[in-house]
């Protein structure tokens, strides 16, 4: 159950002198022979980012798959840090904001079927709330390591693997899909409403499921849609955004229904580096996947559960996890969730102190229960505030 949490992770684009990746040697991928017999295993984090294990100079490391960054990230808190070797400059555009960037050369990362040998990667921090959860990971793999291959992702599986471009080893609906040349990230295009929406961001590192401009929503002219707000947080920090269910997408070949749609504010981070939104992992994780920029093809193959309607909140309260507690990290606009504030925590739902294992557990389900229960939570200072959960968008 994911719904109580519904955090977005980075798009990580625009980096600047005077320690830009560009300037620097890229390093040498190989792919193995038997590549494709090399399945990495992975999970999905509380907020919808494939998590997984992988070797960076011989250290093992957590990293989050991120098709919307540019340059590979490593947390300036990770262990497999080198301090003497780091060196200081560069900036880069992130939800949120302007974040301050790092380099550090790197001898092999090694995932899956694939071996780089020399380049480097950028550093900067990296909270642990942009994956949803209490603990951190090491790095985000980026566009500078896998787009030179095909990237089959079987959600329904956990697991992905890396093949050579070209390579088709399922059928499915067939969309546009490249690099761009100024952002160096995964784009594509789709139609919502009357509107095309070009260029979108294809950031399987974006937990939520399609983001677009106030402009792209305006343009599509759903605005009779019911909508509410939403947050999501980037290395920047947060951002507020609306939400609304658009009846469908139109992406290549393939007709989404029911998608969930984020609308960011006119300033907001699309608008701001010159893309028309976000196609993110909460609408790919229905489909097997193949990002094969190099062929100039996305493929997706439907998994079980491309046809069920998303999960809407009864509850209006957006929460993050922090061992014990919930923190609540946005009130939905219009919702039930009167007297509340961002900053609550809470320790007990009907009575039942938050597990460790909560954003997976059945008691997550408390947020998307049935309009008309009344769900009893417990705040961390021992009082209990009811919520009469309702429909609301």
């Amino acid at each position: 159950m994911r719904f109580a949490i519904l955090l977005v992770l980075l798009v990580l684009t625009a980096l600047r002198e005077p320690v830009s990746p560009t300037a620097r040697a890229p390093g040498i991928g190989t792919l193995a022979a038997d590549a494709e017999a090399r399945w990495v295993p992975f999970d999905l984090t509380p907020g919808n980012q494939i998590r997984f294990r992988m070797q960076l100079d011989g250290r093992d490391v957590t990293a989050i798959l991120d098709t919307g960054v540019s340059y590979t990230l490593l947390a300036r808190t990770s262990p497999a840090i080198e301090p003497g070797k780091v060196v200081a400059g560069g900036t880069a555009t992130a939800i949120g904001g302007q974040v301050t960037l790092e380099w550090m050369p790197t001898r092999t990362l090694t995932l899956g079927g694939l071996t780089r040998t020399g380049g480097g990667v950028t550093v900067a921090d990296l909270p642990a709330i942009a994956t949803g959860t209490a603990d951190a990971v090491d790095l985000l793999v980026g566009r500078d390591l896998v787009a030179p291959y095909a990237l089959d992702i079987d959600y329904a599986g956990r697991r992905f693997r890396l093949l050579r471009s070209g390579r088709m080893p399922f059928t499915g609906a067939v969309a546009p899909l490249t690099v761009s040349a100024d952002r160096q990230v995964y784009e594509s295009a789709a139609t919502l409403g009357t509107h095309t929406l070009s260029p979108l961001v294809v950031d399987t590192g974006d937990g939520s499921s399609v983001t677009v401009t106030d402009a792209g929503w305006k343009a599509a002219k759903l605005n009779s849609l019911p909508t509410t707000t939403t947050i999501a947080f980037g290395l920047a920090g947060p951002a507020v955004s609306g939400l609304a269910i658009a009846p469908t997408l139109q992406l290549g070949k393939l007709t989404a229904h029911a998608v969930e749609v984020r609308i960011e504010a006119p300033d907001g981070f699309s608008q701001s580096i010159g893309t028309a939104g976000r196609i993110g992992s909460g609408l790919l994780q229905n489909y097997r996947v193949l990002l094969d920029p190099g062929a100039r093809r996305m493929i997706l193959s439907p998994g079980p559960k491309a046809n069920v309607p998303p999960l809407r909140s009864t509850s209006g309260l957006l929460v993050g996890v922090e061992r014990d507690r919930l923190k609540v990290l946005h009130v939905m606009q219009g919702g039930p969730a009167t007297g509340w504030k961002a900053g609550d925590t809470i320790c007990a739902i009907d009575g039942t102190a938050i597990p460790a294992d909560y954003a997976t557990s059945r008691l997550a389900a408390w947020a998307i229960g049935k309009p008309g229960s009344v769900v009893h939570l417990t705040t961390c200072d021992g009082v209990d505030r009811p919520l009469t959960l309702r429909n609301f968008y």
